[in-house]
Formats: C-alpha cells, structure tokens, sequence
C-alpha cells in the first residue's frame, strides 16, 4: 500500500514537472518578443490585430504568445509591473482550465490578467469572480488601466447597483463580479418578462479568484430570490416561550455531541399543554410540531457571536469558513424565525420563493472554467470529481522559508489558553507582529480580553467590525501589532512586513517576520493552510503553529479528550502519537464532508435538471426564438414563472423533512427523487390549461393594460439572500464515530506497523 501511493506520487509529480517544463519553454518565447522599443501606438495596432484574428476563429492558443507579450508590456508601462516566469506559467495554467495553487503573495491577480485578456479578445465577455464585493471593485480599479491601454474595457459589478449601470458592467470585455452577485444576477434575468430587463451575456470563460472557498466551500449555498417579504408575524415567541418552559432532564434530551435536540414523551406532553393543541404528532399539528422544534433548536443549539450576532436589529449568520458576517444569508423560514423570537426580534415571512440555484450549479453554466488559490493541493480530488478540472501547483517566485511548527497540544482548555497568552506575552515584547487565528466571535473577545489583562493591546477583527477587515489587516505586519481575527484574515488582502514600510519591514524580518498562531484545528487541513499561508508571502521570514486542545469541538467527537485517561496539565503534552491520531481525525473528517457533499448532490442535481429543461423553453420565448405573439408570449412566460415557483415550494418541503423516510428503511433521496419527479411531470400541462384559459380571458390582446388587470406581471420587488443548508448540518453530526469510521481507524492502527504508514 505504501508503495503503491508512492508510486502514484512519483507519477503525479513527474506529470506536473513535465507540464511546467512546457509551460516554462512559452515563458520564454514570451520574454524573447522583447516589444520594449514598440511604441503605444504599435502596441495598441498589435491588439486591434489580436482582435480580429480571434474575432475571425484564430485558435486562442495560436495568439497566446503575442497576447501575453503585449499584456507584459503593458502591465509596465501602465502600472508599472512586470510579471514574473511564474506568473506567466500560472496565467498560462488559467488558459488551459486548470485550477492553479499559487501562493499568497505570488501576485495572482496580475497573473489573471493574461488569460482575461486573450479571451477577451473575441468579444464574448469574460468574468474574474472574486471573494467579496470590495476585491471586486479593486482588482478592476487595479488591473483597468493594462485593459484599457490595450483597447478593452473593464468594470466591476457591485451588490444594490442599479440595472442600467449592472448590463453597462456586464457588456465590458472583462467583467469582475463576486460569485454570489453573478448567480443573483442570473436569477433575476430567469424571472424577467421582458429580454431588455435582463443584464447577462451567454457564459463563456470564468477565471475563479479563490477557488477553493467558491468551488468547494461554498459550492452548495442555494441562492435565492423571493417575492417582497410578508408582514411580521409573532408566530415565533409563542414557541420561543413554549422552549423556555422545557428542562432537559425533564422535557428533551441531546445526541452525543449537542448537535441535535430531541422531545421526550413527557416533554411532547408538556408542550400540548402549552400549546392547548392535544396530540403534537397528529398531522394536523405538523406546523406546530416543526415551530415547536425550530425553536428548540434555536433556543439550544445556536449560540449568539458562534453562529450567529445581533447588529442594528438584526440577526446576521456567521460564515462557518471566515468567521465573517455571511451577507443575505438565511436559514429556512421557520428556524430563521425562531432564532428571531429567541432574540426577542420580529421576523418577517420570506416571500414565495421564485428561483433558486447553487453556487456550483451556476459556475457550472460557464463552457471554461479555471480558478486560481493559495490552497488548492490537499483537495484536487473534490476538485475533480465535482468540476473535472485538474490541480497545478505553481512554484514560487522566490522560495518559501516560513517555519511551520508542530501543533503544541494540551490537555484542557483551559491549559491552552493560558499556554496562548503567555506565548503571546513573550513574543510582543521582542517586537514581532502576531496574528492570531481564532474560531468563533466569541472565542476572538475572550483571548483579546485575557491579552488585556497580561497588557498586550491587540486588534480584534470579527464579524461585529468585519467592514474594516482590510484595514486592520493592512497593518497586521507592522512591528508590535497583535491582531486577532477569526479564521481567516483579509482574505486577497496581503499583510506586508512593516505594513509596507520598507525600513520597519526590515526591522521585522530580523525578528522573524510574520508570527501567525492558530488556537484551534479546522476540519479541513486546507483552512488551517490558508491561516498559515497569511506569512512568509515573497520568500518572506514568518512562522506559524498551531494550539490544540483535546477538548476542543473537533477532538471531542473523536474522544480525544479520553485519550489520556483523565490527565489533566499545563504543559504541553509530549505523547509522541498524538500529532499523527490528530491529523488522521482531520483527513476522517475531510473525507466524510465530501463523501456528505456526494450525497447532497443527489438531491440538488435533479432539481437543476428540471430548471434547465424548463428555463430553456423559457429562454426560446423570452428571445423571440418561439413564434408568439405578445400576449401568448406574456402569459406562457407568467405561468412557467407561476409553476415553477410552486414546485420549488414543494421541493423545500420535501427537501427538509425527507431525511425522516431513512427511519422507515427508505433511501432518501430515492424517495426525493420519486416525488419531485412526478410534481415536475404535471407542470407542462398546468401551464398549457392555465395559459389556454389567460388567453381567453384576455381575447388575444396585447395591450399591457390588460395583462396588468390580469396580473400577468412580474412581482412589484424581490429580494436575494442565501440559505444555509440545515441537511448538511444533520449529515455531518449523524455521529462522527460511525460503524465504518471505527473499523478504519482501528485497522490503520493495527495495520500501520505492518505497511509503513507512519507517514500516511
């Protein structure tokens, strides 16, 4: 076994030298154009040739060394910079499709611009979709004046922009869009009426800024957008008082790891008498029992600044992956309502749902795809499996010297956190800037309040003042700064050594540059990577190491806190198997979150199938494709929207509760699949009786009087937000320790001094 991965190591290394070597042999017949004695106007005329060579079939591979020697040229004079050899490999990676690992400091953004511009040349439109709203906006504002100088246009997309300005940015040649907007954008045209009232362009070539975030992490966010939401109900504090009443011991109990929450018999009884509704499992009670259960859930299982915080008023969901405010994110209605109640707020009903489609669903439209990252190495299965595309690792400008130290594990929290401050203490007096990566709001206050008290002053970057995430971070490098931040810091934004003066950068440096800690393991060793890869950008000094605890969360369901046999200390602990049985936990885990996001595939995958059936015959009439008149075009259109609108209603009613069919021994997504399937099968000929009668009714008029009379309109507002996906949360907590986890891990103990598998 240990010979065989060797083997396929040996083999995908050889694979990827060879690839490089190529992709070495273009850079430098790309350096050899040499077109510094050109002058502008000789630049400008070569890219109005590029043009119309693209334009007239030319393959792209064909331009890519003129295209990118230009683009080099250009660079320079307009901004000032030359792209490295392996920056030109990477963008030539991004050409080919791949998803390249590229790291942090090593200028991907620059390295995007080559591959944007080649494509961007035929006058299909190009997309660079980024993390956020403000990269987007930067790296455009960034990298516009390479564009422009060589005769294309460029623009960024930002949330709330009116639609005028959104089909203007969306017309330029390379268009910069945070992935979310792009995909809300694209629901908002599948609903319209009218083809003017559209923004979108047919997809073509996508270069993905933080690939593993977008195509991993947040691959199956549904986006949504909704009908106005409804008035305020106060459904919500009725159940919210009913769960306050209930006592554990008495009334519910917990699974093993306090990730679900169960009624017990007398519970159940206790409630019917609150409610006054008798039997809470009769089907007339199913909404009460689903309120009831929402609000247990709520009032027990969310916890304020982990999973969520209160500001202006409002509840605001924390990023799992970030630890920042997920923007328009929502749970499910009912549950979404309860944590309301719970916090004593008004919650309003989130409106007929009129489109959905996750984040993978959407990149998935795009006929290339590549993406670039820091971190893409640990999960090249997940992303060929899910996309078919292939990782490249990109080496460095310079090397990576930043000392990574092994995990100092303790055998409490409590040791940790003491152990944390301390280390904490002692470097900030040498000078040295910190950077401590923390996993929840709430962890983030407690470690900077017990820096207060031993007088280290730090910054604290969570989600109550993530608006000035690029801010603090922009100074995290400068000698004496201390920054706590959750999970990951100012994401795309580097952190310069001295804050990017060079005098005090050297100061820094001498001490060791850039010292990140991490309190705690995530459950992906890719997330912890990206923590670490915060230092040593450029060949930089830097450090990193992290601080575990056998009682935090991820230990815990593994037992890792009985490990020991009740051993409590302050020092680390010296166990020599530890630092092995941690990381095996970590790949455990990673493997059963993408054996989990297999499974939930199965459930949205035939739910797009069906979209895209239905959208296509939708797309033909809204483009003129299918000979109608106005009014049949109208009212075909309104009540595909009608019946859609409905079967995703249905959709989500089965989607939440079908996981309960695997108590009666069915497959549940077979049972998904069966009912959604034959609800789908009655929509066509619900819309051709509904659209036979409408055109009855309006006697074959066009007149848009007559169709507002009948409401053949689309809705007067709508809104977007994000549903956090409570499925997946019961996936992942069906028990970490499960039958097949168990016999795995104890034949890899037992079988490891037979094959060799320390290493593995």
């Amino acid at each position: 076994m240990n010979l065989a991965v060797k083997w396929v190591r040996e083999f995908k290394e050889r694979d990827n030298q060879h690839r490089l070597k190529g992709y070495r042999d273009r850079a430098e017949l790309i350096r050899k154009r040499k077109l510094e004695a050109w002058d502008d106007g000789q630049l400008q005329t070569e890219s109005l040739r590029l043009q119309k060579e693209a334009s007239s079939g030319t393959p792209l591979d064909e331009l890519l060394v003129d295209a990118y020697a230009l683009v080099c040229e250009a660079a320079k004079r307009a901004l000032g910079l030359q792209p490295f050899d392996v920056q030109l490999m990477a963008a030539i990676a991004l050409h080919e499709g791949y998803v390249i690992e590229q790291h942090t400091g090593e200028g991907k953004t620059l390295s995007a611009v080559l591959p944007a511009y080649l494509h961007a040349l035929s006058g299909d439109g190009v997309h660079v979709l980024t993390f956020n709203d403000y990269l987007a906006k930067r790296d455009a504002d960034w990298m516009g004046p390479i564009y422009r100088f060589l005769g294309l246009t460029a623009s960024a997309v930002q949330a709330g922009m009116p639609l005028s300005e959104k089909r203007m940015a969306y017309a330029a040649d390379i268009t910069y869009v945070t992935a979310k907007e792009a995909g809300f954008d694209y629901l908002r045209d599948t609903i319209a009426l009218d083809e003017v009232d559209t923004v979108h362009r047919p997809f073509r070539y996508v270069i993905v800024d933080e690939a593993d975030s977008l195509l991993l992490d947040e691959a199956r966010v549904p986006l949504v957008i909704a009908g106005e939401p409804g008035s305020p109900g106060d459904d919500g504090s009725r159940f919210a008082a009913v769960a306050r009443q209930l006592r554990q011991e008495d009334h519910y109990d917990f699974d093993e790891y306090k990730r679900n929450v169960y009624l017990s018999e007398a519970g159940a009884a206790k409630a019917e008498s609150l409610l006054g509704c008798g039997n809470l499992y009769e089907s007339h009670n199913s909404y009460l029992l689903m309120a009831l259960n929402c609000a247990l859930h709520a009032e027990l299982l969310l916890q304020r600044d982990v999973d969520y915080i209160v500001r202006d008023g409002k509840i605001e969901l924390i990023d799992e992956y970030t630890g920042r405010v997920a923007e328009n994110r929502h749970l499910p209605d009912g549950l979404q309502t309860a944590l309301s109640a719970k916090e004593g707020l008004r919650s309003k009903a989130g409106g007929n749902i009129l489109g959905t489609i996750t984040l993978q669903h959407f990149l998935s439209m795009y006929p290339k795809i590549c993406g670039m990252t820091a971190t893409a190495h640990v999960s090249a299965m997940e992303f060929g499996d899910i996309y078919a595309l292939e990782v490249v690792p990109i080496p460095p400008n310079r090397p990576n010297i930043r000392i990574d130290y092994p995990h100092r594990i303790y055998s409490h929290k409590e040791a940790k956190l003491k152990a944390l401050v301390q280390e904490i203490s002692s470097v900030h007096a040498t000078g040295r800037p910190i950077l401590i990566g923390t996993s929840s709001v709430e962890e983030s206050e407690m470690l900077a309040e017990a820096l207060a008290a031993a007088d280290v002053p730090c910054h604290v970057l969570n989600a109550k003042n993530d608006a000035k995430e690029a801010e603090l971070i922009a100074k995290a490098g400068e000698l004496g700064a201390v920054t706590v931040s959750t999970n990951m810091a100012g994401r795309g934004v580097d952190i310069r050594l001295g804050g990017g003066n060079p005098a005090q950068g050297e100061v820094v440096a001498k001490l060791g540059g850039l010292y990140v800690i991490g309190t705690h393991m995530h459950q992906s060793a890719r997330i912890d990577n990206q923590l670490r890869g915060r230092s040593g950008r450029q060949g930089d000094p830097g450090a990193s190491v992290f601080f575990v605890s056998l009682e935090d969360e991820i230990l815990l369901k593994f037992g890792m806190d009985k490990e020991l046999r009740g051993l409590r200390q302050d020092e680390a602990l010296s166990e020599s198997v530890l630092p092995s049985k941690i990381s095996h936990i970590q790949r455990v885990i990673m493997g059963q979150n993408f054996h989990i996001r297999q499974e939930l595939n199965s459930y949205s995958d035939m739910v797009e199938d069906q979209r895209r059936m239905l959208y296509a015959e939708r797309l033909d009439i809204l483009n003129g494709k299918a000979p109608m008149s106005a009014s049949e075009q109208r009212v075909r259109l309104y009540f595909i929207d009608k019946f859609w609108a409905e079967h995703l209603a249905y959709v989500s009613y089965i989607r939440e509760s079908i996981h309960l069919t695997s108590l009666t021994n069915r497959n549940p997504i077979d049972e998904f699949h069966e009912q959604i399937i034959q609800a789908f099968a009655e929509i066509p000929a619900n819309i051709d009786k509904e659209s036979a009668d409408m055109l009855i009714k309006l006697g074959g008029s066009n007149d848009p009087a007559m169709w507002e009379k009948f409401g053949l309109k689309t809705p007067a507002s709508t809104w977007t937000y994000i549903i956090n996906d409570q499925y997946l949360e019961f996936l992942q907590n069906r028990g970490a320790w499960n039958p097949g986890t168990i016999i795995a891990y104890w034949m890899r103990r037992m079988l490891r001094p037979v094959f060799g598998w320390s290493k593995f």
